[in-house]
């Protein structure tokens, strides 16, 4: 009976030997909270929202300034307050009536359809080319493009006019979107990268299997690319969105309802302007701007994803 008390006692001792340390090593609630709570505390993470909270409030700075204009009556406009002195909502109202801006908006969203579809697939069409196919010169050739990208947008603007005006397509929309069917030289090797990314196995399975080149193109190729394609689509809408140049040179012309955005802005600036005997009604132009921003706006909330995929996957092959 003593041993078998003695060795109870002793297994009582060695659970309490291994017990004891757990217990003490643990962390109270309010210990473990006053630790994450001292982030605030630390020199750099102060510096770093800081800056961010600097930045963040200088790029949205412009929004807010144009969203307070667009509130405001003429003569305040320019006054430089975030909170208008007179509000002014029927402002968004008038717009209607002063511009033709829904007749410049839908301009603007079928040519940049066009122009941002038709620069996914040619340029996707030459990627996949340069991706999979092994020919002589390739390299050279890809070399080649990727020069184009050094010559100045003012280089090309003349030789490109006179061929439009030899076409007689000066005047139309043609000119703003047409040059996309022959692709991009940044989108060409944007692509190019993300094909050179997917398995050649899967090609040649399709291959194997009596797929055309123009079946693999589609059925696999594409497919497989949705991210990146997204990415090229949503870059060249807003390029085409926001061109100011080319629809000056080709479209300035016509009729004002059939401007694009930009230039359809650019038309109020000039037809309100004192100078050209206008009566100053810059608050008309700021709705007009602000409207005009929010498709975009909506249109990169939707493509985040894609970007955020497009990201992760080149992690992923790197």
């Amino acid at each position: 009976m003593s041993n078998a008390s003695a060795s109870s006692a002793a297994q009582t001792a060695g659970l309490a030997d291994v017990t004891g340390p757990r217990t003490s090593a643990r962390r109270s609630p309010g210990s473990r909270h006053r630790a994450g709570g001292s982030w605030w505390r630390r020199p750099g993470t102060v510096v770093i929202w800081a800056l961010l909270i600097v930045l963040s409030a200088v790029f949205v700075y412009p929004l807010v300034w144009l969203l307070a204009a667009s509130l405001k009556p003429r003569g305040e406009v320019f006054d430089n307050r975030l909170i208008p002195q007179t509000f002014s909502p029927q402002n968004y109202a008038g717009v209607w009536d002063q511009l033709p801006l829904l007749s410049w908006a839908l301009n603007s969203i079928a040519i940049a359809v066009l122009a941002a579809g038709f620069v996914v697939i040619s340029s996707a069409l030459v990627a996949f080319g340069f991706a999979y196919f092994r020919f002589p010169a390739r390299n050279l050739l890809f070399g080649l493009v990727l020069a184009t990208m050094m010559l100045p947008g003012a280089v090309t603007m003349v030789p490109q006019y006179l061929i439009w005006l030899k076409l007689g397509l000066v005047g139309t929309w043609v000119p703003l979107f047409g040059a996309n069917l022959f692709g991009s030289a940044f989108y060409i090797f944007l692509q190019r990268q993300f094909f050179l990314g997917l398995p050649r196995e899967l090609f040649e399975a399709a291959r194997v299997d009596g797929a055309s080149y123009l079946a693999m193109f589609t059925r696999v190729a594409l497919p497989l690319s949705i991210p990146s394609l997204v990415i090229i689509f949503l870059f060249e809408f807003q390029a085409s969105w926001n061109s100011l140049q080319a629809a000056l040179i080709y479209l300035n012309a016509g009729s004002v309802e059939g401007f694009t955005v930009p230039l359809g802005i650019s038309y109020a600036m000039t037809k309100y302007s004192p100078t050209a005997g206008g009566q100053g009604d810059y608050q008309y132009v700021m709705v007009a701007a602000l409207l005009v921003t929010l498709p975009m706006l909506a249109l990169f909330a939707f493509g985040q994803r894609y970007f955020i995929e497009g990201v992760a996957t080149q992690g992923r092959k790197g």
